[in-house]
């Protein structure tokens, strides 16, 4: 499923193609506002999503077989609920 069918998902439940999107876009658009502060975001019977920092590692460039060190960062993590699957 990808965006386009969530919305037309979503439309057929509760309103037109128009404002399902909006709705869409604006609960997306909230939980990237939240990730982005550091904050947790819980959805009850779904999952979580959270930042976790990534540390720096040692890698290697698979073309050349040269070891490179990947630079630390900032990166989302999702933990399903028990119930989703």
């Amino acid at each position: 499923m990808n965006k386009a069918d969530l919305v037309e998902a979503v439309a057929k439940v509760t309103c037109t193609k128009k404002e399902a999107a909006n709705a869409v876009d604006a609960t997306i658009g909230a939980i990237r506002k939240s990730l982005k502060k550091g904050d947790r975001v819980g959805l009850v019977g779904f999952g979580s999503f959270s930042v976790k920092q990534r540390k720096a590692r040692k890698g290697r460039n698979p073309r050349t077989g040269e070891t490179i060190t990947i630079k630390a960062k900032k990166v989302v993590r999702f933990s399903p609920a028990k119930g989703l699957v």
